[in-house]
């Protein structure tokens, strides 16, 4: 919604902002041009109410000074104006008021000054809210960010933090090791000293991490700029300049799934065959229910993909109904038949087992990790014909578009369950 359709309101970054200038002769009282004031929100029908509100204290205050101004009694002091062919009403009401001035008190408005937060405290309110929003992964990474940046700035206010040193702050962590945190004299180091530390290693973080740490470190500004804090945020135009490289997860060939499954790995093996034919994320898989698989008469069994108490969902899309493959049917009855079908995994579990699994297989290779998985199912719906925005409904994919360009979810109810059925009983396993 742009700006234009809240009055005297518009939206500056992240939020909305409320600005109408005083009339000449109320200005003069007043001593300031205009009523400017955070509406202190980014959402525009919050914003739409509070411009309401604060455009009837405007309209309240410039009543009350000029009607105080024109119940004053004529002196001599107006003559010259009020029998004046020539003045004009403002003219007129403007002499009036400074009329006002010679026989009363001044006005008196008292601004407080608001004083600025430490850059250690605004970080610390804001990961408390963080905390409850993101999942433990997501939290951690921002974390790590802010307390890298809180380190070296901490004792500074949010007010005396300039472009220089956001210039500063991007020069330091391009030198950052990707070796920080794996072992334990490395963990919790400050900016400066995990600058230092990263000297034992020529590897350094890739552009992608770089730009991860910035963007989150920008993130918090914009925040303390919505929550009144700052006035703008000053990193705004600091140009980041690293290149990111896209490196995208390898696709398991058909021989390297037959190893992979032929090994039976008690830990992860069933998990594995979950993923690779229904194409859920490893975190999808591992917070699976019982409840969670539903039957659909003659169209059998289907995995109810939801957030649930065990884990949450990537995105809105990514809640789907997906059909059990007929392979599952004799691995799902090997589970528990109520609560959590796999009570003892979670995601590191998964990721760390795969890797040793790799590792001991000798397919130890660039890209291949156990979101590979995912990539297969994908690749496999991709190789029997189906429409790629199908698969993005099967897989819970966001942007899924049609053959002719059209956003997908925006105009489909989506395939039906049935459609579902067929593609995924199209997925064979490599024998």
């Amino acid at each position: 919604m742009s700006s234009a359709t809240i009055r005297y309101a518009y939206l500056k970054g992240q939020t909305w902002l409320y600005r109408r200038n005083y009339p000449k002769e109320v200005a003069a009282i007043v001593g300031q041009q205009a009523l400017k004031q955070s509406l202190k929100t980014s959402d525009a029908k919050v914003a739409r109410q509070r411009a309401a509100e604060v455009n009837a204290r405007y309209e309240d205050t410039v009543q009350q000074v000029l009607s105080g101004a024109l119940s004053l009694p004529q002196s001599a002091t107006l003559a010259d104006a009020s029998t004046s062919e020539w003045a004009t009403p403002s003219e007129l009401a403007l002499s009036r008021l400074r009329a006002i001035l010679q026989h009363s008190e001044p006005v008196r408005y008292q601004v407080q000054e608001r004083r600025s937060v430490a850059v250690h405290k605004a970080v610390r309110r804001y990961l408390l809210l963080r905390q409850r929003d993101l999942r433990p992964g997501g939290f951690k990474s921002v974390r790590y960010s802010l307390e890298l940046f809180q380190s070296k700035y901490g004792d500074l206010t949010l007010k005396d933090l300039t472009r220089d040193h956001g210039k500063e702050f991007l020069s330091l962590i391009v030198l950052l090791s990707p070796y920080l945190g794996k072992s334990r004299n490395s963990q919790g180091l400050s900016l400066d000293a995990s600058v230092y530390w990263s000297k034992t290693s020529t590897k350094r973080i890739t552009g992608r991490t770089q730009r991860r740490i910035w963007s989150q470190v920008k993130h918090w500004l914009d925040w303390c700029v919505y929550e009144g804090e700052l006035e703008t945020n000053p990193f705004t135009s600091v140009r980041f300049e690293a290149k990111v490289k896209q490196k995208p997860y390898a696709v398991p060939t058909e021989k390297e799934v037959r190893t992979l499954l032929g090994q039976q790995d008690p830990v992860i093996g069933r998990v594995m065959l979950v993923c690779l034919l229904s194409g859920m994320r490893a975190g999808e898989a591992a917070g699976l229910l019982r409840e969670d698989i539903v039957a659909k008469g003659n169209l059998g069994a289907f995995f109810h993909v939801r957030p649930n108490a065990l884990r949450l969902l990537k995105t809105e899309a990514a809640e789907r109904l997906v059909p059990v493959h007929a392979n599952l049917d004799a691995v799902l009855s090997s589970l528990p038949s109520s609560g959590p079908l796999f009570p003892h995994l979670k995601v590191n579990d998964i990721t760390k087992r795969f890797a040793v699994l790799r590792e001991k297989l000798d397919i130890d290779r660039p890209g291949l990790v156990f979101h590979g998985t995912r990539k297969w199912f994908i690749t496999q719906c991709e190789r029997t014909g189906v429409p790629e925005h199908f698969t993005a409904s099967l897989v819970g994919h966001k942007s899924a578009r049609s053959e002719n360009g059209i956003t997908y979810s925006i105009y489909s109810a989506g395939i039906s369950d049935e459609q579902k059925r067929d593609i995924v009983d199209q997925i064979r396993l490599p024998l």
